[in-house]
């Protein structure tokens, strides 16, 4: 398969940062001891939409006046769904380079694809596998041994109970002993001593309940907005609210609607969300991890390293030095 997306330019120059790559193995110790839930963890939206791929249809659960649009006039729709799927710039590796924890990965069966080959979805599919990237995930973990990555396994279009067998033998067969069971949230110390580096959340009930390395999915408040005031007064509200007693993510990602596409044909996703980053910079380095019931845990963006979302997020961590 062919055709992968790129997105501008305006991230060519982000490939070689990677200053963040072990920043869990370089907190203070202090913080070795404090539940993963408690801390600030960075993560990226929709991690795997830097691959799409041009020639791939539209996904199955997107609406029919979509679908209908895609076969009538594909040379229009097709561009138009692309520009506005693409969340991240960096591959998944550069993204763990640059210091995010948490992947959000949308996992689907295509019904055109093979059998047992399972594609990453936002809108279309990937260019990129999903055996393949838990693979090069895995490779990255062996090179830093101390750093712990929370896989979001969500959406499952497409997959079937056979299929779900299929890939939870594959994140067993991939990550192995690197897998941490579901049991407490453990803190980074207990991970280190046990060889542990990588969650699993995955959304499908019943697989959680044969596989004891598989933990719940992992609450996502997600605002729903193209404006960003309207995205961080939800993002209060839900803080307003309590958080959740164990992991959580608070997403800054803006979101399109049919509305704003047809008011705005020349724009894309990225630059919707780019000239905003600053506001939600801003709003990310007022935040606070614990277990206060107004903090924060894992905080997600898009469009990984257009900006300093992911130091701002790290260094949130010191906050909890201050108590």
């Amino acid at each position: 398969m062919g055709g992968q997306v790129s997105t501008s330019s305006s991230f060519s120059n982000l490939r070689c940062r990677n200053a963040n790559e072990d920043w869990m193995s370089t907190l203070c110790p202090r913080l070795w001891d404090v539940p993963l839930h408690h801390l600030s963890i960075p993560g990226s939206h929709d991690t795997m939409t830097y691959c799409l791929n041009k020639k791939s249809p539209i996904s199955h659960e997107e609406s029919r006046l979509l679908q209908l649009l895609n076969k009538a006039f594909p040379c229009i729709t097709r561009p138009i769904v692309l520009k506005w799927s693409i969340t991240q710039a960096l591959d998944v590796t550069e993204q763990l380079d640059a210091g995010v924890r948490y992947l959000d990965l949308r996992i689907a069966h295509m019904l055109e694809g093979s059998e047992k080959n399972l594609h990453f979805v936002h809108m279309v599919y990937t260019t990129a596998l999903v055996e393949d990237t838990l693979t090069e995930i895995s490779e990255w973990l062996e090179r830093h041994p101390r750093e712990v990555v929370i896989l979001a396994c969500r959406n499952f279009e497409g997959l079937t109970e056979d299929l779900h067998e299929y890939l939870v033998a594959c994140i067993k067969n991939i990550f192995g002993d690197m897998l941490c069971p579901r049991g407490e949230l453990p803190t980074l110390r207990q991970l280190w001593s046990r060889g542990q580096q990588v969650i699993v959340s995955y959304e499908d009930e019943s697989s959680l309940g044969r596989h004891c390395e598989l933990w719940p999915g992992i609450p996502y408040w997600w605002g729903n907005t193209v404006k960003t005031e309207a995205l961080l007064r939800y993002l209060e509200t839900m803080k307003s609210c309590g958080r959740p007693g164990g992991l959580f993510v608070a997403g800054t990602n803006l979101t399109e609607n049919l509305q704003y596409v047809l008011a705005h044909p020349s724009e894309s996703l990225e630059k919707m969300t780019l000239p905003n980053l600053p506001r939600l910079s801003a709003w990310v380095r007022e935040q606070r991890p614990g277990p206060g019931s107004r903090c924060t845990n894992v905080i997600a963006g898009d469009f990984i390293g257009a900006d300093s979302f992911v130091g701002d997020v790290i260094a949130l961590n010191q906050k909890l030095l201050w108590c």
